[in-house]
């Protein structure tokens, strides 16, 4: 359920946001070279998206969003010059020019001195022609309210098979009542999804008025979707479906319009404006916003910067005295997760604490927001190190990367972090998906 036509969560729902990663989010800031670039507000990426829910409807002005438009500046400063290009004072005007422009400007002074006394006379004709804003605005449209949650109907789909495979689902010969379903099928023992839980989930889907299979994330190729609960990000029937249940469960979602893709439907997956949809959805992760992982210390070697796991707040990262800065890439496993791979291309959630190799000095961790980080493996959207050190590591390990200038900030200083710096970081991989 990524933001491709092929993601049935698709960001970008007429109930809300979608929350991003800006770039001062991005472990010890911005990458070098990132300087102007267009930022495409949040709300047009929706309407792009293949699975997004229905438009949202227009604010009014001066509403204030966290989807205000971008402002742009530029950077090349404009010379001094006249309204008319010149420069402001050129030389040899010449008598018949200083006469012409008092003469000018007397006519001008005329003008605004006649203005002044006519508006001022029919000060209430003028208001009473005003055109009535108020009345002749355009009504602004409105979003169907989403509706309350059930966990039945008269009329339900049968299905069958077990968690963590893809489901059979048999639509009935009856047309659906409306109503939003989340029936628990199988209860997880799992920790409990709350509002923010960052969570994954694997689904099958169907249009009930169609009979048309929706995208699998079993089918192959498939991954789970990843995203942060109750946050709106994804459709009502993935964003607010999970909220309380346990991960290992799994669920059956009917979901009215309202609580999919709105009135417009979904043209690119055939999906009608009145069309319900029938989602299965099993509970793979929930992780809360500071989650870290644990297990089995596996302590670096002798060469490796020591570490000292802190819980919930940034690691101790203790450096070898002495130690030459390396050329390459050097990682070790921590602690060894039990998940499965991560893969270049997929979304990974992880927590980390960054620190310089010279002398320990932590730069930057995301255990002091509160706050999981989330990005594209190997989309160039983090340092290099990171995109090479992490690709192939499995899901619940902690990793110790000390990664060169060369794949780091190379010569450019970035906050506390100076030129030609070789960093150490200490990852935990929470989980990955689309997203």
């Amino acid at each position: 359920m990524s933001e491709k036509a092929s993601s049935p969560g698709g960001s970008g729902t007429a109930h809300g946001n979608s929350a991003g990663d800006p770039a001062d989010s991005r472990p010890g800031g911005p990458l070098p070279g990132d300087g102007e670039s267009i930022i495409v507000p949040p709300a047009i990426l929706k309407q792009q998206a293949g699975w997004g829910g229905s438009g949202e409807a227009p604010r009014a002005a001066g509403t204030k969003t966290d989807e205000a438009p971008q402002i742009f500046a530029s950077t090349v400063r404009r010379q001094d010059t006249s309204e008319a290009g010149y420069d402001e004072n050129p030389g040899n005007v010449g008598k018949l020019g200083v006469i012409l422009g008092t003469v000018l400007g007397v006519l001008l002074i005329g003008s605004a001195v006649t203005l002044y006394l006519v508006n001022k006379d029919g000060s209430s004709d003028d208001a009473a022609a005003k055109p009535d804003t108020a009345k002749s605005a355009p009504a602004t449209p409105t979003v169907p309210p989403v509706p309350p949650i059930k966990d039945s109907a008269k009329v339900l789909p049968n299905v069958t098979g077990d968690y963590g495979t893809k489901a059979t689902i048999e639509v009935p010969a009856e047309q659906a009542d409306g109503s939003f379903v989340v029936k628990v099928l199988s209860e997880g023992n799992g920790p409990k999804v709350e509002k923010n839980s960052w969570t994954s989930v694997d689904y099958t889907g169907k249009d009930w008025n169609t009979g048309k299979d929706i995208p699998s994330s079993y089918d192959d190729k498939g991954k789970p979707q990843i995203f942060q609960a109750g946050t709106d990000a994804l459709i009502p029937a993935l964003d607010q479906a999970v909220i309380g249940k346990k991960a290992g469960s799994r669920l059956l979602v009917v979901a009215p319009p309202a609580a999919a893709f709105g009135a417009q439907g979904n043209p690119s997956m055939s999906i009608g404006a009145e069309d319900n949809l029938i989602f299965v959805i099993d509970i793979r992760n929930s992780n809360a916003p500071d989650a870290v992982v644990s297990g089995t210390v596996t302590p670096p070697p002798a060469d490796f910067p020591q570490v000292k796991d802190n819980g919930k707040k940034p690691a101790d990262i203790t450096p070898v005295p002495g130690a030459a800065d390396p050329t390459e890439l050097k990682s070790h496993v921590l602690i060894k997760g039990e998940g499965r791979k991560v893969e270049k291309g997929e979304k990974i959630l992880v927590q980390y604490t960054g620190a310089l190799y010279k002398d320990g000095k932590v730069f930057d961790s995301s255990l002091s927001k509160g706050q999981a980080f989330s990005f594209p493996l190997g989309g160039g959207q983090v340092i290099a190190g990171w995109d090479q050190g992490l690709e192939g590591q499995t899901i619940g390990s902690r990793v110790e990367l000390v990664i060169p200038a060369s794949l780091g900030y190379k010569d450019q200083a970035q906050g506390d972090i100076p030129p030609n710096s070789t960093l150490v970081f200490v990852v935990d991989i929470l989980d990955a998906g689309q997203g």
